[in-house]
């Protein structure tokens, strides 16, 4: 329950709010209890021993009071209770009718007004109730999306996004749900059942602790409960995960599948998936099941204990059970009625807060689910007291660096390399090599396993990612746009930029044609979610608009020309050629067409660099560059 605690400090923040929640409730508990007593206990009256007055009735209890006196010898005495009796019974002179049928009506209208006064107050404290619940969620979400934005990218591509999503959605839906019904019925109901039971208390408070001995077994049962739901609910909540992972993975190649006539292969696994979470979904519902006969059964076992005890004392006229003195003397019949009515008050509360169990149980493990990613370390993380990062002007070098992505299998193995500022560098081999790897090291998307990569002699570890980053442009082999505009989607790579200066950038990457041409509403055309409506290739030119208006020193191109067409790439890389002046360049390719654009191509092999040189000596020294030419 700890973390479930956590996110209730959340809501400390808000301490009008819960105390004006508190106030509502306790308003709902005490109109529920003094309805309860402002029928059961007149009504008894009337009906049994006839009086015709809710005068008459308070006179009864005055002279109640003062035979109690008389028998402590204290005949003159006045005690404070008398006191109020006697000023209940002006009022009641004065403004209830003096006819049995006229009583009865006032009764009911007393009932009908509190009722309605109660009505208010429980809408008022459910308002507040859910909006406490909604912004402690909100800052929860907003906490778990700020940590989810700082894990390494690694993570994503080991784990997916499935997981998280699910969390995102499902597990927070019922971590909401549960701290709406901590501020709702949790602090609602019990103060209901306060109220009765302390106004069974001050009928007999001996007859009451008789009525709640079984309490404590209810209590473990309960307790046993508890556990389970909550160690069945985490279960079916990573059930639910592997469903939305499935779902993603389906759907994100649906090409594959319809294309491979896998369909019914791909119903067959979510099937097995869907079968788990309805498993899991019957465990809990069994569980659920249990709880209302459980308190059902106790709250039966504590009534018939009443009614027994309460019987034995009244039609026997005693005060004492099992030697045991009960009261200092005999109850009456409306008292007795009065008890059990205070007793029925409050079994319907607890009945209710029996219904929340599973909600609240579900919002533990979620609360657990959601802040073990919160709490969780990022590898990938700013020092604790960052260098400061110059504009890259000197060089960008790999220093005895290695990685691996699995202990036992090294990805890059001891690689030495030095950029100079300004120069073009292209890095070619075969799939697998280390070249991404070697990309991807430079904006500190993965940190080397031995060994350093430094800028300007300043290692990068050293300093803080968002120094480094704004000074690197990146262009991947799949763009990714997000469902904007397509002006937006080019002002990404730099959020200040006007209007003038993203057609510019599109211009120098060949885009401004085919968005002015082809697109319906040009620069204000939404291009879809990942840029669905676009080609790939137009895709592909957007992207690298981005990355053009940022106009960093260090420019990064990951088989950034592979969806483009043969004229488009022409002429893409006589921007680039330009573009690339003044700024160090790193990119990797396939396409040889590209190469004329470098200083120097390094060629790669099983994570390790192989030849460093020119076009014209890498032809002369290198086989393998010259076959791959």
């Amino acid at each position: 329950m700890s973390n479930l605690y956590r996110a209730v400090q959340r809501t400390f923040r808000f301490p009008l709010l819960i105390a004006f929640t508190v106030f509502c409730a306790l308003a709902v508990g005490i109109l529920w209890g003094g309805n309860i007593g402002a029928v059961a206990y007149p009504m008894a009256e009337i009906c049994i021993y006839g009086r015709s007055t809710v005068s008459e009735i308070i006179e009864k209890n005055i002279e109640k009071e003062q035979n109690h006196l008389f028998e402590l010898k204290q005949p003159d005495s006045v005690n404070q209770k008398i006191l109020w009796l006697q000023w209940a019974k002006r009022l009641a002179d004065k403004y209830t009718p003096n006819t049995m049928f006229g009583t009865v009506v006032f009764l009911m209208a007393v009932i009908l007004a509190g009722t309605v006064v109660k009505s208010m107050f429980v809408i008022l404290h459910s308002l507040l109730s859910a909006k406490i619940a909604q912004i402690a969620a909100m800052e929860i979400r907003d906490e778990f999306f700020q940590k989810v934005l700082h894990y390494e990218t690694a993570y994503f591509n080991r784990e997916g996004i499935a997981d998280t999503m699910s969390r995102f959605t499902n597990d927070m839906y019922s971590l909401t749900a549960g701290l709406n019904v901590l501020y709702g019925k949790i602090v609602r109901e019990p103060l209901k059942m306060f109220v009765c039971l302390a106004g069974a208390a001050y009928v007999s408070w001996q007859l009451l602790l008789i009525t709640l001995l079984f309490v404590p077994a209810a209590a473990v049962a309960i307790r046993w409960l508890a556990k389970s739901i909550k160690r069945v609910v985490r279960r079916s909540m990573e059930e639910m995960s592997n469903m939305f992972g499935q779902l993603e993975e389906t759907f994100r190649s649906i090409r594959v599948v319809k294309s491979f006539t896998q369909e019914d292969y791909e119903q067959e696994k979510f099937r097995k998936i869907s079968e788990a979470y309805c498993k899991r979904a019957v465990k809990i519902a069994k569980y659920e099941s249990l709880t209302n006969p459980l308190t059902e059964l106790f709250g039966i076992l504590m009534i018939c204990a009443a009614i027994v005890t309460g019987a034995y004392l009244v039609m026997e006229q005693q005060t004492a059970i099992f030697g045991l003195p009960m009261s200092s003397e005999p109850l009456t019949l409306p008292s007795l009625f009065l008890f059990f009515s205070l007793l029925a008050g409050a079994a319907d509360p607890a009945r209710k807060l029996s219904d929340i169990f599973t909600a609240f149980q579900s919002a533990a493990a979620a609360a657990d689910r959601i802040y073990a990613k919160i709490d969780r370390d990022v590898p990938i993380k700013d020092p604790v007291n960052p260098v400061p990062l110059p504009v890259h002007k000197k060089s960008l070098r790999f220093d005895n660096v290695s990685f691996h992505y699995e202990s036992e299998r090294p990805v890059l193995k001891n690689v030495s390399l030095e950029i100079k500022f300004g120069e073009c560098i292209a890095v070619l081999g075969a799939s697998g090599c280390g070249k991404s790897t070697l990309l991807n090291l430079i904006p500190r998307f993965y940190d080397p396993a031995a060994g350093q990569v430094l800028l300007d002699n300043v290692p990068l570890n050293t300093v803080s990612l968002s120094a480094l980053r704004q000074q690197i442009g990146l262009v991947t082999q799949e763009p990714v746009l997000f469902n904007d505009t397509v002006l937006n989607n080019i002002r990404y790579g730099k959020p200040s930029a006007n209007e003038i200066e993203c057609i510019a950038a599109a211009k120098q990457a060949f885009a401004h044609q085919f968005i002015m041409e082809e697109l319906t509403d040009g620069y204000a055309t939404l291009v879809g979610p990942a840029g669905g409506q676009l080609s790939g290739g137009q895709r592909q030119r957007i992207a690298l608009a981005r990355a053009i208006l940022r106009n960093p020193p260090i420019f990064l191109l990951d088989e950034a020309t592979s969806q483009i067409d043969i004229n488009s790439e022409k002429m893409i890389h006589e921007a680039l050629a330009a573009f690339k002046q003044g700024r160090t360049t790193v990119m990797i390719t396939h396409r040889l067409t590209a190469l004329p654009l470098a200083d120097r191509i390094v060629m790669m092999n099983d994570g390790k660099i192989t030849a460093v040189g020119t076009h014209g000596e890498l032809l002369q020294t290198t086989p393998e560059y010259a076959r791959l030419f």
